[in-house]
């Protein structure tokens, strides 16, 4: 009788269709993937301005399904309200779509706020008119900003720091207005993962993080370096009040983090009994320097790099590293994949670009 009822519930939780914002992103890409192999359907919505639409190509090699795909600016409510008309069946939203790149947000403040922020509400807006139950929100450690010594590692009751930038602020913003709609009586339920610094790429080498232009995150800076695209990778400050004197995150593999929304998903649909909304910290729960990262990727894949220190940048936090026994515990589940694996895993992916002639 047991054995019946979990295929009965299988077969619920198969037909259950799910909305990715930003699902040919680097994040997004990773978690279509893993939502199509544990029986959901899935709907990608992306504008492609910082993806590729080939990305659905790797997603179908891997899983064997291509996921249905709308090209959608989400700041457009008639073009984000006719992607709800379309698939009438959505229960679920995951939304990574958003400009993230702390550096630019400084440079161009008013672009980030109207990306990220108005997505947002267009989005909460349609969730009761099309009956769609729950949505995990894609937020980010920049919301504790730089935590007190005595905050490390950050649980999710850590106090909010100002942000150090206006990507920053706008996590910490999304954050409030999801709170507020909700506390305002809203029908529906959220869970916000705050991650840390996803790296690495999918096994299959199908799909990763494939950035346009000059990359703004620290690994596909180190492998374009490491196949000869950039001359030289800069670790921007070695003056910091780190064991190295350089800055310290909490780096977890993009596979492992996009198994931690399944798990978000399942618990916002499945559970009954879960909060109308909760907070949860992805990561692998201990720091690691940016030095410490080049002699990694350097001890892992035999490649040595051509690395010089520059000054800080501005924007950047110094140290954090999260306590993710929260999300461990209620949503069963764990980092566990070495950070050696990892880099081999972005290594591996940086030749396939290479062999592909894509760079």
């Amino acid at each position: 009788m047991w054995t019946e009822l979990q295929t009965f519930y299988t077969y619920l939780v198969m037909k259950q269709t799910i909305l990715v914002t930003g699902g040919t992103g680097f994040i997004g890409s990773h978690t279509s993937v893993e939502l199509i192999e544990a029986g959901y359907k899935v709907v990608i919505v992306d504008d492609l301005s910082n993806s590729k639409i080939e990305v659905l190509d790797g997603i179908e090699k891997i899983t064997g399904v291509r996921p249905a795909f709308e090209k959608v600016d989400l700041r457009d409510k008639e073009a984000a309200e006719n992607v709800f008309k379309k698939y009438p069946d959505i229960e679920g939203i995951i939304h990574f779509a958003a400009s993230k790149a702390v550096g630019e947000s400084v440079q161009k403040p008013l672009l980030y706020y109207r990306n990220n922020v108005v997505s947002l509400i267009n989005l909460l807006e349609l969730m009761p008119k099309y009956n769609v139950k729950g949505i995990i929100f894609s937020s980010s450690c920049t919301v504790y900003g730089q935590p007190k010594p005595e905050n490390l590692p950050v649980t999710e009751t850590a106090p909010h720091q100002k942000a150090t930038s206006p990507y920053g602020n706008t996590k910490e913003i999304n954050e409030q207005i999801i709170y507020d709609y909700i506390h305002s009586g809203a029908p529906i339920k959220s869970i916000i993962l705050r991650y840390f610094n996803p790296i690495g790429a999918h096994p299959s080498a199908l799909i990763g993080e494939l950035p346009n232009g000059v990359p703004n995150n620290l690994i596909p800076y180190v492998t374009q370096t490491a196949i000869g695209i950039r001359k030289q990778l800069t670790i921007f400050g070695n003056d910091y009040n780190t064991p190295d004197g350089t800055c310290i995150r909490d780096y977890i593999y993009v596979v492992d983090l996009a198994k931690a929304h399944v798990a978000a998903m399942r618990r916002v649909l499945d559970d009954e009994d879960s909060p109308v909304i909760d907070y949860f910290n992805i990561g692998t729960g201990r720091g690691n320097s940016t030095l410490e990262i080049v002699e990694t990727f350097e001890r892992a894949t035999g490649v040595k790099l051509n690395w010089k220190y520059g000054p800080r940048r501005e924007g950047d936090i110094e140290k954090i590293w999260g306590d993710c026994s929260k999300a461990n515990k209620v949503l069963g589940w764990k980092a566990d994949t070495s950070l050696d694996d990892v880099m081999r895993s972005a290594w591996k992916w940086q030749q396939k670009l290479r062999e592909d002639g894509v760079m």
